[in-house]
């Protein structure tokens, strides 16, 4: 499975693993499930868009250190069919529950613009 993140991901992470330090680790354990169940597995994934072969997924994120499930985090499951493509998931944004009620609903359309450029 290839992964990538967006810079805007990168930000939010490096912000909250400032703060809750098993993050780096969680998210290996969090690639380690997506890599065998992309959209996720149970209540705890929902797809939030749908567009050709990409779905916007968000999911609760367990962070050991925060010891609850009060982590967001959004990704993109990318799934091409073409040999040249990677099947691969693309991460966009990561929040804490307690500052932020809802996604980057904004970030999400960007994202979706740049990809279908890059197609």
């Amino acid at each position: 499975m290839n992964f990538k993140t967006a810079r805007e991901f990168e930000r939010d992470f490096k912000k909250l693993s400032k703060k809750f330090k098993s993050l780096d680790d969680d998210l290996n354990v969090f690639k380690k499930v997506l890599s065998e169940s992309p959209l996720g597995i149970g209540k705890h994934f929902n797809i939030i868009t749908k567009i050709d072969s990409i779905s916007i997924v968000k999911a609760r994120f367990f962070c050991r250190s925060l010891k609850k499930k009060d982590l967001r985090i959004i990704y993109a499951y990318v799934e091409e069919h073409q040999v040249v493509e990677m099947i691969g998931i693309d991460f966009i944004e990561i929040y804490f529950k307690g500052n932020k009620e809802s996604e980057d609903r904004e970030r999400i359309k960007e994202y979706l613009k740049i990809i279908k450029i890059g197609s």
